[in-house]
């Protein structure tokens, strides 16, 4: 699959109008290395290649271990993340956070500063990859979708949430409900850079909670820009579970292999796992 422009919603007929003018004024061109491309395509077919996707028949949790074809609407996993009991049903990234892919996501997060920050390539190229990612999900689409927040004092120093933008963009290209505020990070966790699984995990334990009196639907996405041990994107589900949702699912555009998924935390809410309708695995207790 190509990384393309997305035209979104209403704004596709803007878009029409002052796409033949733009296009002679500025032919598309590949963000990568400036070739000539369609005027829906991000990137070049070469430059597309070098992306080091993920192999797509492989476990739903770790993305490491293939697996046989789901024969249900349910998530197959490995026998190791079966194990693991993790509150999260899936945990979906469209590419491996390395080479032009680790690239692309670092302009994206750290734009430069003047008119080059002005650069829409990374962002677009991001945005197709979380598509992708989205696009790799087996069952129905989920009632909400929600980014990992930051805490207050970050968005202040950072200026924006990467993956409230990429949250966004998901919810928009597939006419789905987006609710940026439903997750809220109660402390200034330290960067997860650097840290191993266990550092990781302890770092961001307890560090999520869902707004007061407010009630999580059935399935939930969680959006995130990149996935290493799942410590972040597990603590979320915790705090959605807490709020009844069902099932949820970790979208991100990109993830480190070859590091240890983490373990369901026994301080969590002990739901175990359920398949993407929703269905619970008979090993695992009741609500």
């Amino acid at each position: 699959m190509s990384v393309r422009w997305r035209m979104q919603g209403s704004r596709q007929w803007l878009t029409g109008l002052w796409a033949g003018a733009l296009d002679l004024a500025l032919p598309p061109a590949c963000a990568g290395c400036m070739a000539p491309v369609h005027a829906s395509h991000a990137l070049c077919e070469p430059c597309d290649r070098r992306l080091p996707r993920l192999a797509v028949q492989t476990c739903a949790l770790c993305q490491a271990v293939p697996v046989p074809p789901a024969e249900d609407a349910g998530a197959e996993l490995c026998a190791h993340c079966d194990f693991l009991r993790s509150p999260l049903t899936a945990c979906l990234a469209a590419a491996s956070f390395s080479g032009d892919v680790a690239s692309w996501i670092h302009r994206f997060k750290y734009p430069r500063s003047g008119l080059g920050g002005l650069d829409p390539a990374p962002r677009s190229v991001v945005d197709a990859l979380v598509m992708e990612a989205a696009d790799r999900v087996v069952g129905p689409l989920p009632d909400l979708v929600v980014p990992v927040p930051l805490h207050p004092s970050r968005l202040r120093a950072r200026g924006f949430n990467p993956a409230g933008l990429l949250a966004r963009a998901v919810a928009r290209e597939n006419g789905l409900r987006f609710d940026p505020v439903a997750l809220r990070r109660l402390r200034a966790t330290e960067s997860q850079t650097g840290l191993d699984r266990d550092a990781r995990r302890n770092n961001v334990r307890g560090a999520f909670r869902t707004q007061r009196r407010w009630r999580a639907p059935s399935c939930v996405w969680v959006l995130d820009d990149v996935v290493t041990t799942g410590s972040t994107l597990s603590e979320c589900a915790h705090a959605l579970r807490r709020a009844g949702a069902t099932t949820v699912i970790g979208i991100c555009a990109a993830r480190t292999l070859g590091t240890d998924w983490v373990r369901s935390d026994p301080g969590g809410t002990g739901l175990g796992r359920t398949g993407l309708d929703g269905s619970r695995s008979e090993s695992e207790p009741a609500r």
